[in-house]
């Protein structure tokens, strides 16, 4: 696995705030002015953060996102279901990406690896260190949870969610606000897990119901525990409308310190 670090060289100074040595860079960004030369390394924190995630990713190839939770073990049910989701999604010639953690995460890249296919991950540098998993062909490690974002939808023409907490529903609400905005195509968004993801729907019914959102944005999601049915809902929305189809060869540029391409039979756009 080749793994990449977005840590800059150097580290910021003049400390306010409870600003100390291991906050984290979310905190120190987000905790009000600084001075001016403390706040343009920030920016440039930042921008470090997306040259290095865009570096490390730009060959990986069309991905499919897969959003869960970090804290279910190998034993349990839905790191079985999330597994089988990584095979089914590489097999449909998809890179899978996550989180780059354990759980949900950790368990599609390892599907994805058995198929034989594609695996990467976004991860990101927590108070309490976050790992990447095992299975990862390739990961790039974040400094800002923005960025991080970033990187999971640029690459991504699905977003598979399935049960997990709040970071999980915050990347999910990510999603269905940028394709509602028009922000990104209208790419599928499939919920595994009819009872787990029960109660929210019922809040986006009644939300509807209310006003606050229109009736087709309901649309956007399918929600379902038949995994047939959701990967042929990503032929359908995903393949079929984007023109994916069997691979050429990307070429790096390796003056650029480009890392060469993962191999495998995964899809990509036609010209």
């Amino acid at each position: 696995m080749q793994e990449v670090s977005t840590l800059l060289p150097f580290e910021i100074g003049s400390r306010v705030r409870g600003d100390r040595p291991g906050s984290h860079p979310d905190r120190i960004l987000l905790e009000g002015p600084h001075s001016r030369r403390k706040e343009l390394w920030l920016v440039l924190r930042a921008v470090h953060d997306f040259i290095t995630g865009f570096r490390t990713l730009h060959f990986v190839g069309p991905c499919v996102t897969v959003f869960g939770s970090a804290r279910f073990r190998e034993d349990h049910p839905y790191y079985a279901l999330a597994r089988e989701v990584g095979r089914r999604v590489s097999r449909m010639g998809f890179t899978v990406m996550t989180g780059g953690g354990p759980g949900i995460m950790e368990a599609a890249n390892r599907g994805a690896k058995e198929a034989g296919g594609r695996s990467v991950g976004c991860n990101i540098r927590l108070p309490e260190e976050q790992a990447p998993n095992r299975y990862l062909d390739r990961t790039v490690t974040c400094q800002h949870f923005f960025v991080r974002k970033v990187l999971l939808f640029k690459y991504s023409y699905a977003f598979v969610a399935l049960p997990g907490g709040i970071g999980t529903m915050d990347e999910l609400f990510e999603a269905l606000t940028l394709i509602q905005t028009g922000k990104i195509e209208h790419f599928p968004v499939v919920l595994i897990g009819r009872a787990y993801w029960a109660p929210l729907m019922t809040l986006l019914h009644g939300m509807a119901a209310a006003g606050t959102i229109a009736p087709t944005d309901l649309d956007l999601l399918l929600v379902t525990d038949d995994l047939d049915e959701a990967e042929a809902h990503l032929q359908r929305h995903a393949v079929e409308p984007f023109g994916l189809q069997k691979p050429r060869a990307p070429q790096p540029f390796r003056w650029l310190g480009e890392p060469p391409a993962i191999e495998s039979a995964a899809a990509v756009p036609r010209p």
